[in-house]
């Protein structure tokens, strides 16, 4: 693998897999992609080793059946770093994220430790979305600011870059959660460990095709794991 690699999980993304990795290759970076399929019934695993077959920045990781965002991250994490991954990026299969944002991310990412992509910095935003979607999304991150002490504005965002020093450190086998709460905790532990990370504005927009994943067990466990953060890792040194 290249040494700036697109960690991107699919379950069911036949209609966006093959645009998606398409844009993502066209920026103007070296970048390679890792696909995290977890079983999709809809075909995606199967066109995706079909892209890969065709082209060698491409990789597959095929895995048994649908278990959470989270450890499709820490799965596709831990398959690039031990092929030399120096960067790992995140982004949504379904154009939700903008992959022409990669580049800004990566030069985010150089001058710190790690770029997120943010919703509620300045020049970012979520136009679709309407005002009941909003508030949850915005309340849910000030609840975490609030009682996580995080830094971090946008903790919830699933459009990121991390250097290779950044997971290296985080104990992988120790975030356990899923859904947007993954997120929470890689950011409350890259924070804790005294990495710097930089939020980038983006535009974040609804998805071009397929279905949401979204759902209330995830809305819930977003609540639930905040609690617990300093709790769980209070044996790590706050930066």
């Amino acid at each position: 693998m290249r040494g700036l690699t697109v960690v991107l999980p699919t379950y069911n993304e036949r209609e966006n897999i093959e645009r998606i990795v398409e844009s993502i290759l066209d920026q103007p970076l070296d970048l390679s992609v890792l696909i995290v399929d977890d079983n999709s019934p809809d075909g995606t695993g199967e066109i995706a080793d079909r892209l890969a077959a065709a082209d060698d920045r491409i990789e597959v990781l095929h895995r048994q059946g649908k278990e959470g965002l989270g450890t499709a991250y820490r799965a596709g994490f831990c398959y690039a770093l031990e092929r030399g991954a120096q960067y790992c990026f995140e982004i949504d299969a379904d154009f939700s994220h903008n992959p022409d944002d990669l580049p800004r991310l990566y030069e985010a990412a150089r001058g710190a430790d790690a770029a997120v992509g943010s919703r509620y910095v300045k020049g970012g935003g979520a136009p679709d979305w309407s005002f009941l979607r909003w508030l949850i999304s915005r309340g849910g991150n000030l609840y975490t600011k609030i009682v996580a002490r995080t830094r971090t504005v946008d903790t919830t965002s699933g459009f990121r870059c991390y250097s290779r020093r950044v997971l290296e450190s985080i104990p992988l086998d120790r975030v356990t959660s899923q859904g947007y709460a993954f997120q929470i905790e890689m950011t409350f532990v890259a924070e804790t460990l005294g990495f710097r990370i930089v939020e980038v504005p983006i535009i974040f927009v609804d998805r071009k095709g397929g279905e949401s994943k979204m759902n209330s067990a995830i809305f819930w466990e977003g609540l639930r794991v905040v609690w617990g953060l300093r709790r769980k890792y209070g044996d790590l040194r706050r930066g």
